[in-house]
């Protein structure tokens, strides 16, 4: 399988290749980005090379996806969002995401997550999308919950970061829900 390149108004979602690494490295090192991501943040380039290794493994493998967020204006790799667990014979896939604080409450992720979901459901022909987000993290929550997901429960004690062990509040769009979404 080829890797999807998809568009949005505002958006190209990419292939993430090692040409790559220093917008990676800055989008992963960044605190703020990471903080609900459930990793420390990069402290050298090497950890960016590998990342992005992993994710064309994952993708060789049909296990995942990930994209960067290239904003069309200025053509920079502002994020990334992707599919992770990715089982396409059970039909679902959980969708993460993460953006430079520069270019947060501007409608970016609300456009790729739509464009992500769309292509889950009418092109890898999944039944279900699960999102995996920190208590914490009210923003993602929101906005997952604006775009149509519903919260299902916790996940206790289920990520460990900076050596700590943290709860996820589980949240899931299924196709027939989705699909009464958009009319």
């Amino acid at each position: 399988m080829e890797f999807p390149i998809l568009e949005t108004k505002r958006l190209f979602l990419v292939q993430i290749t090692q040409k790559n690494v220093d917008e990676i490295y800055s989008i992963f090192s960044n605190k703020e980005v990471i903080k609900y991501f459930g990793m420390d943040p990069f402290t050298e380039k090497d950890q960016a090379v590998k990342m992005i290794d992993s994710f064309q493994t994952r993708f060789e493998n049909q296990q995942g996806m990930r994209w960067g967020i290239v904003e069309k204006e200025s053509k920079k790799l502002i994020g990334t969002i992707g599919l992770n667990n990715l089982v396409l014979h059970a039909r679902r896939t959980e969708i993460g995401y993460d953006l430079l604080p520069t270019f947060w409450r501007k409608g970016y992720m609300s456009e790729a997550i739509k464009e992500i979901t769309a292509f889950c459901f009418d092109k890898l022909g999944l039944y279900r999308i699960g999102a995996n987000i920190f208590p914490d993290n009210t923003g993602s929550s929101a906005l997952i919950e604006k775009l149509g997901f519903q919260k299902e429960g916790l996940l206790r004690g289920y990520l460990v970061q900076s050596d700590q062990s943290h709860d996820l509040n589980v949240f899931s769009l299924i196709k027939p829900d989705w699909e009464n979404e958009k009319g």
